[in-house]
């Protein structure tokens, strides 16, 4: 499963989820359901102007974890 790190990545920049919100143009209600790992899907535009924001990497917010409950 991928796992979003962006609390992690908005302390370190000082930054909140409002003036994220205001810097990317997308809505609080979409930066927090994604923020709390609820989002199915991100696009690549999103992705791109949040990594712009916070001036980090896609990999400094989207980490991979395997699922203990999928089997291989």
């Amino acid at each position: 499963m991928i796992r979003i790190d962006l609390d992690v990545m908005l302390a370190r920049r000082k930054m909140s989820l409002t003036q994220l919100s205001e810097q990317v143009g997308i809505t609080l209600v979409n930066l927090s359901v994604l923020k709390t790992g609820k989002a199915k899907a991100i696009r690549f535009s999103t992705l791109e102007a949040i990594c712009r924001a916070l001036n980090c990497q896609p990999g400094d917010i989207l980490i991979y974890e395997e699922d203990a409950h999928e089997q291989r």
